[in-house]
C-alpha cells in the first residue's frame, strides 16, 4: 500500500501571510481593547442578574442572561486569543446584544422592573456597539481583498 504525500496546506504562502494579517489585527491595541471591554461586557451581563438584584424575581431571565453573558465573554477571550480562527464568528456579538435587549420582553416569567429593563437595554446596547467594533477589522480586510 503507497501513500500519495499531498502538498500541506499549512505550507502554503497565501495561508501564511493571511494568518500573519489576522494576527497583526489581533495584536493591534484597538482589537486588545475592543476584545477586552466585550469580555467585561459579558461578565457584566452574565452577572448583572446578581448585580442589580433580578435573580430571585425572574429566575429564566437571571438564567438567560447567565448563558448569553458567558458567550459573549468566550467571544471575546476567542477574538483575542485566536482572531484568525474566531473572525468569522464577529456577527455573533451584535446579534447577542439585541437578544440581550429584548430578552426582558421575550423571556416568559420576567418580571418588568424598571432596574432590569435598562440594565438589559443598556448592558446589550454597550455588546451591540463592541460587537460591530469586533466586526470592523474583519471587515477592513474583506473589503482590501477585493
Amino acid at each position: 500500500m503507497t501513500t500519495h504525500s499531498a502538498p500541506h496546506i499549512e505550507s502554503h504562502p497565501d495561508l501564511a501571510a493571511m494568518s500573519a494579517r489576522y494576527e497583526e489585527i489581533s495584536e493591534s491595541r484597538s482589537a486588545q481593547f475592543t476584545d477586552s471591554l466585550l469580555v467585561l461586557a459579558g461578565l457584566f451581563v452574565a452577572l448583572s442578574p446578581w448585580i442589580v438584584g433580578f435573580h430571585d424575581v425572574s429566575v429564566a431571565l437571571a438564567m438567560n442572561n447567565l448563558v448569553v453573558g458567558l458567550v459573549i465573554a468566550a467571544l471575546g477571550v476567542g477574538y483575542a486569543a485566536a482572531f484568525d480562527r474566531t473572525h468569522r464568528l464577529t456577527f455573533l456579538c451584535p446579534l447577542l446584544g439585541v437578544w440581550t435587549i429584548v430578552a426582558v420582553w421575550l423571556v416568559s416569567g420576567t418580571v418588568l422592573a424598571m432596574a432590569t429593563i435598562w440594565t438589559n437595554v443598556i448592558a446589550g446596547a454597550v455588546v451591540v456597539l463592541l460587537g460591530f467594533a469586533a466586526m470592523m477589522p474583519y471587515l477592513r480586510m474583506q473589503r482590501s481583498r477585493k
